[in-house]
């Protein structure tokens, strides 16, 4: 998620921890620091090569396996910047708790963490909370604020709690979501040949699913929404040709920079590919856009296949102009039942 959500939270499952008012301050500010260190990956670039962001980004840093390492960096780096004027036992403790809550939160969204590496490169998305979500971010920067103001740890668990309750409530939205798919494909007729299917949440919220799923060679972009308790509707959308790894390879050297580039962004979207409607050299990563039901996409590669020895370009294409934002609303605040 965001680095804000990704400190918050580091914060509060270390306050929860702390003493009450002689360490709650510490605890606090080095889970902050420990949750927001995974994400000094953004760091790793290329000027020559625009996919090694995306590649590093939420890799090795975010794994299990590395949060021990990662405890002891960040606790290293705090006890030197505070002169040894601490303990450096408490600094680690909370530092490593703060820094393992980082792989965790970012594998709730849809994006991808290798939590596994180095045994596995497999992106993990559990696909219950979206990227940037202003409900759960404030709320717990509330309670945390509370929680220093008053050196009160409760307040820090309170929030934990707040935090357990939301992702669980994403657990359940993404039942629904899933179900709700599940018809939309029966009343299509599309139960049989159905090879991919997803649902996750739109941007800031848990109300409105992106629903992606592949039927023979083409993808069916729609949008629901699930209001509570109740208030099932469809947004339909548009249905998109899909592409595979090996249409994009037709004609490209398997040995080449092309190809290669091919491979990763297609590991990187999960496989979740398709044309940009208006830009034929463009394939996006069909798993995201601003509106829920559209086939744009938030991001994707231009490539060229006759330049096999050239990096493929990454870009982004976020229209977020009054009239796309217009259209998220009025399907956020539509509580029409299905």
């Amino acid at each position: 998620m965001d680095p804000i959500s990704q400190g918050a939270l580091g914060a509060i499952t270390a306050g929860s921890l702390a003493k009450e008012k002689t360490e709650l301050r510490l605890a606090v500010l080095t889970g902050w620091a420990g949750g927001m260190l995974a994400d000094a990956d953004i760091f790793i670039r290329s000027e020559t090569d625009p996919l090694l962001t995306i590649e590093y980004h939420r890799h090795f840093s975010h794994a299990l396996l590395f949060i021990p390492v990662g405890g002891l960096v960040c606790a290293g780096l705090l006890w030197i910047v505070l002169c040894g004027r601490k303990k450096f036992l408490p600094l680690l403790l909370y530092s490593t708790v703060g820094y393992a809550t980082a792989g965790l939160l970012d594998a709730c969204t849809s994006y991808g963490t290798r939590l596994l590496w180095p045994f596995s490169d497999m992106r993990v998305a559990w696909n219950i909370i979206s990227i940037v979500d202003p409900v759960f971010t404030l709320t717990i920067l509330l309670l945390l604020a509370i929680s220093v103001k008053r050196r009160a740890a409760r307040w820090s668990r309170i929030a934990c709690l707040f935090a357990l309750g939301y992702l669980g409530l994403g657990v359940l939205q993404n039942a629904r979501a899933a179900r709700l798919q599940s018809e939309l494909i029966s009343s299509r007729g599309h139960d049989r040949g159905v090879s991919m299917e997803t649902v996750r949440p739109s941007i800031g919220n848990l109300v409105l699913w992106r629903s992606v799923y592949r039927h023979g060679g083409m993808y069916h972009v729609d949008a629901v929404r699930l209001g509570f308790p109740g208030g099932r509707r469809v947004f339909e959308g548009v249905a998109v040709e899909a592409l595979d790894l090996e249409s994009l390879m037709r004609g490209v050297s398997k040995d080449s920079v092309l190809a290669s580039d091919l491979e990763r962004f297609e590991h990187f979207s999960a496989g979740y590919l398709a044309r940009h409607p208006a830009q034929e050299d463009v394939v996006g990563d069909l798993r995201y856009a601003m509106v829920p039901n559209s086939v744009l996409p938030l991001w994707g590669i231009r490539y060229d296949p006759t330049q096999s020895d050239s990096h493929v370009k990454f870009e982004h294409f976020r229209d977020a102009g009054p009239e796309r934002r217009r259209e998220l609303l009025r399907m956020l605040f539509d509580s029409g039942d299905l």
